[in-house]
């Protein structure tokens, strides 16, 4: 069945309030900000845009190659979900581009009424803050222009500009401070954390009868992992630590946690602050310097290993100590394993389920798995089908390079966007439920947070959301190469 997804009733100003204002000053002043607007704001804002832009030679092209030919229209799922024109992304661009033409171009200064230019009024600027916080950076709209315009490029610069100046999302910011101050998102203390994984080696070993170890800050490991901090106790993340744990002992790997960076995830990406982003990614690095690993592997979350494949060296320094000169993903080490018949599996154990796959967008667009082409696509399926007698695919046009955000990505997965995030899921839920399909494997924690969450509000179960090292732990034959 192919999933069919409707241009939405134009619904005007629809979406203008789904997003609240800015974060808090407590939480602002903990990252560095005034904690209101800076002092002449307008002429801050301004000259950050000018050199946001000569940063990213890609805006400066997106700038002036826009068509406005509506191929992107239809693309968003935040437009789908709310019918708000100004959610378009072509909208959404001109939002950033005519107040850019109305102060960086000769026209714009001239005549900014023959080329659409804007002055960023107090109201331009609440229009900035309310959709480009309604922008999850997804880059599906880039897919489908002719001309490759990347409307997160857009969301990402404007993000930028108003972290200068003071403006920032609650949410994404506390999660920052978190971070910079304990080493994970959760503000989890490092006793804390030690308990609960002593926890989790109890409930393994009560519930397998194996000594599986989820060791923390061993000086003697080989491999170093850094995973969402979702992993040590929420669901449905934990029962993916689980899964990698059962990877890690069958194949005799040495691994560790790290208290000093407790935290894969980084949530600096969303404000657009690259000092933010580097403080938290030197926290790995240092972590695995520290403890004297050789690999550095992510967990399931896609905005981490964005940051982590394309960035971690830019932000952090060399990894030159890495044996295998990268940092490698959780899934490609288990399919690696898998391919040399190194891990005991039975995939009659997932009998019970018939599982389809949801691409996470920074895996799927924004990053790669693997040594081959499309590897981001082939990895993942190829480890599923490994443990799962029963995959299915879901419609073409929903998966791969085409997928659907989870409605949540680009620092979105707050509570008080709840309506806005039931919104933007629609058109990923349409298609799961298209597929027939009982369970939606998801290697992304953002993708799992926000899927749990809405998929009551579309008729489904949580417990139907699953991390794909779930079905990987589940399928794993304990004991059979220990």
């Amino acid at each position: 069945m192919t999933a069919r997804f409707p241009v939405p009733k134009l619904a005007p100003g629809a979406a203008a309030k789904l997003v609240s204002r800015r974060a808090g000053p407590e939480t602002q002043r903990a990252l560095g900000f005034p904690g209101e607007l800076v002092a002449d704001w307008e002429t801050a804002a301004i000259s950050a845009m000018r050199e946001v832009v000569a940063e990213r030679g890609g805006l400066r092209l997106f700038l002036d190659a826009c068509m406005k030919c509506g191929a992107c229209t239809d693309k968003c799922h935040y437009f789908l979900g709310t019918g708000d024109p100004k959610n378009m992304p072509v909208a959404r661009q001109d939002l950033f581009r005519d107040v850019y033409r109305r102060y960086h171009t000769l026209s714009g200064r001239l005549v900014p009424w023959l080329v659409g230019a804007k002055k960023l009024t107090p109201d331009m600027l609440e229009d900035w803050y309310a959709y480009f916080h309604q922008c999850s950076q997804c880059r599906r709209c880039a897919v489908y222009c002719p001309v490759g315009i990347d409307t997160a490029e857009f969301a990402m610069a404007a993000r930028e500009v108003m972290d200068r100046i003071g403006i920032g999302q609650h949410y994404t910011n506390d999660v920052v401070e978190k971070a910079a101050r304990l080493g994970n998102n959760l503000g989890m203390p490092g006793p804390a954390l030690a308990d609960t994984l002593a926890g989790l080696e109890e409930d393994l070993l009560e519930e397998t009868g194996a000594a599986v170890r989820l060791p923390l800050d061993d000086r003697g490991a080989d491999l170093l992992l850094v995973t969402p901090s979702a992993d040590f106790f929420a669901e449905p993340h934990v029962d993916g630590l689980i899964g990698y744990a059962k990877v890690f002992h069958q194949a005799g790997l040495r691994w560790t946690l790290s208290t000093h960076a407790s935290e894969a995830a980084n949530f600096a990406l969303f404000m657009g602050s690259r000092e933010h982003m580097a403080a938290l990614a030197r926290r790995i690095v240092e972590a695995a310097r520290e403890l004297g690993v050789s690999r550095i592997v992510f967990g399931e979350c896609g905005h981490a290993w964005r940051v982590g494949h394309n960035h971690l060296e830019a932000l952090a320094g060399p990894l030159d100590f890495l044996s295998r000169g990268r940092v490698e993903h959780v899934v490609e080490v288990t399919d690696e394993l898998i391919r040399r018949a190194a891990l005991a599996l039975d995939p009659a154990a997932n009998d019970h389920r018939r599982v389809t796959y949801h691409d996470s967008c920074n895996i799927a667009r924004a990053s790669r798995l693997g040594d081959v082409p499309g590897g981001q696509f082939l990895v993942p399926r190829r480890v599923l089908r490994a443990v799962c007698n029963h995959y299915v695919e879901m419609a073409r046009n929903t998966t791969r390079e085409a997928t659907f955000c989870c409605g949540a990505g680009g620092g979105l997965l707050a509570d008080d966007l709840i309506e806005l995030r039931t919104r933007g899921a629609a058109p990923r839920m349409e298609a799961f439920r298209a597929a027939e399909v009982t369970h939606l494997a998801a290697m992304c924690a953002i993708c799992k947070s926000q899927l749990a969450r809405v998929f009551p509000e579309y008729g489904f179960d949580r417990d139907q959301v699953i991390s794909v090292h779930h079905l990987v732990g589940d399928a794993i034959v304990l004991g059979a190469r220990s």
